[in-house]
């Protein structure tokens, strides 16, 4: 079965609303076996709502709408998918009531223009909405599915979960969509795509997307099947033979975020960390307490932007500073070590650079970044040179201080050699 998507808003046509609904809809009808064909976000005017609607019944057998069902002037999808059909608008008088109840269970009186949202396609079903004003709507017609759903993302996916997804279930489509989300870091785009080219005439049944972006690299195998155990030994097949070709720079095969996979690493080590940060301004402090129980192994940061601060709070000597620039692998290993002290951790990171528009110099460009680790054997420290936007740069900052944590206890320092 094929599927099309339309967004209705004309907001999301704005640089101020994303159409995320979209993603969600189309992991759900994947999991169905349902292929998504296409998608469209089209605006609140009646004229270009049809002509998306139209489109799709051309080449889909299954139509998922989402927006537009609300009671003001520009909520049009009910009305427009009417007459599309040659149907007519009929207030149900069930949904009446369930709204009518709903405004007071809150104490309100319901607006007169709510009872728009009691319309409903003649002859489709009414899908019930626990969360909001807005019903869905399952329609058949022409030998394809509409299915109309509100524009809240509550809304739409309790609506498509508890809803929607069951009756498509029904159908008896056996074919579904089998993939794995495979964690690169460490390597540009261009480098996982050169070491994993060569297996994909070796799986011709299979796809592989590569994604990019300042949080690593992502390739996504997948395969439609209507045969379980093959797709998965299929996959298995590639995910393996891919893992060999990206060596330790695969760091998951199961979709785990890299702040995930240290600190399941440092909780098996018994391992406490503290940051000292300067041009990431606590983003790798963020990153490292967005795992719930944190608190296990993430002692504490610093933000130590000023030179002054960096020495007052986390101990850089200031002469240090002086000879060689607050941007620079001495002070980045000064940060580590000084933090690691300072609070007592098992591990401690500095992070140093350049992170633009403006600083940088042609000794010091913008995107150079130092990252240092310390423990109790000694400090290892690396200069990047990150390319992009001052965001970027900061992301990939954070990205590769957390890989550098991870690549710690991968590749242990040698122990120093004991002194009598």
């Amino acid at each position: 079965m094929k599927a099309e998507i339309i967004a209705v808003g004309s907001e999301l046509l704005t640089p101020y609303r994303l159409d995320t609904n979209s993603l969600f809809l189309t992991d759900q009808l994947n999991r169905l076996g349902i292929s998504v064909i296409h998608k469209a976000v089209v605006g609140d005017g009646p004229d270009e709502m049809r002509s998306s609607f139209e489109h799709a019944l051309g080449r889909a057998d299954v139509i998922v709408s989402c927006g537009g069902l609300g009671p003001t002037d520009d909520d049009r999808t009910r009305q427009t998918v009417a007459e599309l059909l040659g149907r007519k608008l009929l207030q149900n008088e069930d949904v009446r009531r369930k709204l009518e109840e709903r405004f007071r269970r809150f104490g309100r009186a319901m607006p007169e223009i709510n009872l728009r949202q009691a319309l409903v396609i003649e002859g489709a079903d009414v899908l019930r909405n626990p969360r909001g004003t807005a019903p869905g709507q399952w329609i058949e017609a022409r030998g394809h599915i509409l299915i109309l759903l509100p524009g809240v993302p509550q809304e739409m996916r309790a609506l498509m979960e508890t809803e929607v997804a069951p009756r498509l279930a029904k159908l008896g489509n056996r074919r579904r969509l089998y993939t794995r989300d495979l964690r690169i870091v460490g390597l540009f785009e261009s480098e996982v795509e050169q070491r994993v080219r060569p297996l994909y005439g070796q799986y011709p049944d299979t796809e592989t997307t590569i994604l990019a972006g300042a949080n690593g690299i992502q390739l996504h195998p997948r395969i439609w099947s209507d045969d379980p155990a093959y797709a998965e030994k299929r996959l298995g097949e590639l995910v393996s033979r891919m893992a060999l070709a990206l060596g330790e720079n695969l760091i998951s095969t199961c979709g785990e975020e890299i702040e995930e996979i240290v600190a399941r690493t440092l909780t098996e080590n018994h391992a406490t960390i503290a940051v000292a940060e300067s041009c990431t301004g606590g983003l790798l402090a963020e990153r490292l307490t967005s795992i719930s129980g944190s608190s296990a192994y993430f002692l504490g940061g610093v933000v130590c932007y000023s030179n002054a601060m960096k020495t007052e709070l986390v101990g850089v000597p200031a002469e240090l500073i002086e000879a060689t620039g607050a941007v620079s692998s001495e002070v980045a290993r000064a940060l580590a070590e000084g933090i690691r002290k300072r609070t007592g951790a098992a591990l401690g990171v500095g992070i140093t650079g350049i992170a633009g528009p403006t600083g940088g110099t042609v000794e010091k460009p913008v995107g150079l970044v130092h990252i240092g680790v310390a423990d109790v054997r000694g400090t290892s420290e690396r200069a990047w040179r990150f390319p992009g936007d001052r965001e970027r740069i900061r992301l990939f900052a954070v990205q590769n201080a957390l890989d550098s944590v991870r690549r710690h206890f991968l590749f242990p320092p040698a122990p120093k050699p004991h002194q009598e």
